[in-house]
């Protein structure tokens, strides 16, 4: 029997993005025990990852997007002997799905086409025509209806992709409890008077959502000063708050750091992008036994039953109660935490997701 082999088409490289890491990359040894075959393709190499998200250097990036995309061009004629070809969002961030329509309609190959965002729409209030028009998100859409079956990380997703394909398979983003996310915040121990961290993580795109709730922190800040604010993200959004920490993220680091959080937030507005999101944040803080207090956007409202495995706060006094109480009531921290990272175990990690994930390479 021949080994059946699989191709990841990536917009970025193995190890560096949440999105794949959490997604797909986790699965890998699984796929590669069921006796698979596994390549991955990033539209971005290692160090050309590290100098688009730089800022200026615009000479540069051009030459690396116009050398990235003849690279992903001659992807093509290397995919003659995959059984499967896994797309990750899309096969280049710019301009019309060509590539996609070649591997599925000349190459005649089976799409697998996971994404875990809203990437027909946008959190952009003011984008330009140009960039409507780069972007090409219609191309979502045709994807869809191409693909052999199709992978989304929640249900408002599955919504959308099953109006052009009639085989989605919700395959939520999930946390590897064994391997990774496997300590606990036990923080039980605490006296009243020791530091109580507030915390976020995420990436420079969505440091703005943190702007929302900014008065609500300050007003905790200001009635309890033993109270600390900590972002771990790519940049540093300078947060106008006293006893306000940042921690450069790193995959090194990355549970150990966000183990010093108490209380970990996911702010978001309600919007059809937010409405896209897989609630990664507030899995990342359940998994390790920090209680999460999350918008009731979304996904969020699956995987927080409130005030039981976790917080669900719309306005800025339910933000202040809520918090208050946490940072007030070390038990509570331990109990909502406990009970979060049983929802993770169950519902959201790799073991309980591995068969679903298996299945979109079976015949």
């Amino acid at each position: 029997m021949s080994v059946l082999r699989i191709v990841f088409i990536t917009p970025y490289p193995q190890g560096e993005a949440p999105s794949q890491r959490f997604r797909f990359e986790q699965y890998f040894p699984l796929l590669e025990k069921a006796g698979f075959n596994i390549s991955i393709k990033p539209f971005l190499e290692g160090a050309d990852w590290k100098v688009i998200y730089r800022p200026g250097e615009w000479t540069k990036k051009v030459k690396l997007l116009i050398k990235s995309f003849f690279k992903r061009s001659m992807l093509i004629f290397t995919l003659f002997s995959a059984d499967f070809v896994f797309i990750h969002r899309e096969a280049m961030p710019f301009g019309p799905p060509i590539i996609e329509w070649v591997i599925a309609k000349i190459l005649r190959k089976k799409i697998i086409y996971d994404f875990d965002d809203a990437i027909w729409a946008t959190d952009k209030v003011s984008e330009s025509l140009v960039s409507r028009i780069i972007k090409w998100r219609s191309k979502t859409k045709a994807i869809c209806q191409w693909s052999y079956r199709v992978s989304c990380g929640n249900q408002y997703l599955c919504d959308f992709a099953s109006q052009y394909n009639k085989n989605v398979i919700r395959n939520p983003t999930t946390i590897d409890t064994v391997n990774v996310h496997n300590k606990e915040r036990f923080d039980n121990s605490k006296k009243d008077n020791t530091r109580i961290v507030i915390g976020w993580t995420g990436s420079h795109s969505t440091l703005k959502y943190l702007t929302a709730i900014q008065p609500a922190l300050k007003i905790i800040a200001e009635n309890l000063p033993q109270v600390d604010f900590m972002v771990i993200a790519d940049r540093d959004p300078h947060l106008n708050l006293p006893r306000y920490y940042f921690r450069p993220w790193s995959l090194q680091t990355e549970i150990t750091d966000l183990l010093k959080f108490d209380i970990g937030i996911m702010p978001l507005p309600d919007n059809e992008w937010s409405r896209g999101k897989c609630g990664f944040k507030a899995l990342q803080y359940m998994s390790l036994g920090v209680p999460a207090v999350a918008t009731p956007v979304g996904v969020n409202t699956e995987i927080i039953d409130h005030s039981k495995n976790g917080f669900l706060c719309g306005h800025e006094s339910e933000w202040v109660a809520i918090l208050t109480r946490l940072v007030e009531d070390a038990d509570l921290r331990k109990k909502i935490g406990a009970a979060g990272k049983e929802t993770v175990i169950n519902h959201y990690s790799v073991e309980s997701n591995g068969t679903t994930f298996l299945s979109f390479f079976q015949a």
